[in-house]
């Protein structure tokens, strides 16, 4: 997923899902909020023929209802479900 063609824009309220398979199971965690930014942030780790050579992530920053602010790092088991839009 690229972040760029997604249009989240800052104040849209989201669900994301994320899950991370196991051998035997799938955890799952839930996480809601409003978004202040979202893009692509590289990471420390080196990728041969990437941007900068670097790896890059794609990043959900949220701002949850208790004020704590939640940063995401978004994989293809990642479900984002837009539950409220900043203009109406």
């Amino acid at each position: 997923m690229s972040l760029q063609s997604t249009g989240y824009q800052q104040g849209t309220r989201v669900r994301v899902t994320q899950q991370t398979p196991l051998r035997d199971r799938t955890w799952s965690e839930v996480v809601e909020g409003e978004v202040m930014r979202c893009r692509q942030a590289k990471t420390g780790s080196w990728f041969a023929h990437a941007k900068d050579d670097q790896l890059w992530l794609d990043r959900l920053e949220l701002r949850l209802a208790d004020g704590e602010l939640a940063v995401l790092n978004l994989d293809q088991y990642s479900v984002v479900e837009v539950l409220g839009d900043p203009q109406g």
